[in-house]
């Protein structure tokens, strides 16, 4: 089972989001297709970012939360999501399936600095 509220923390990396995690055996994981821009919008507020931010997420609603994404489909393995504020898609890859243990319909974020 799945902890209720897991954390990541990303940086840019040859111009792109990663992470490592590695009790997952995780390492410069990338963000992709949509997702990005999604973590753009999130950190403008958070200085050096680049360098790396504390990423909140979970499956429940938490308080203060930025972001919900909401399921849209499966491809490939991965997930789109939806987050409405913005019209923006992005596409969450297997990986995420090492945090849920089942498709989320909702995922809630909160980018915050370290």
């Amino acid at each position: 089972m799945s902890n209720q509220m897991m954390v990541i923390f990303p940086y840019l990396y040859e111009g792109t989001w990663v992470f490592d995690d590695r009790e997952r055996n995780l390492e410069k994981e990338p963000f992709v297709c949509g997702i990005p821009e999604m973590i753009n919008i999130m950190t403008k507020d958070i200085a050096d970012a680049n360098s790396g931010f504390r990423m909140l997420f979970s499956f429940a609603p938490f308080p203060d939360y930025q972001v919900e994404l909401v399921y849209l489909r499966e491809e490939f393995g991965g997930n789109w999501y939806y987050w409405e504020k913005y019209d923006l898609e992005g596409w969450l890859c297997p990986a995420m399936f090492k945090y849920f243990e089942n498709t989320p319909k909702k995922i809630y974020c909160k980018a915050e600095k370290i």
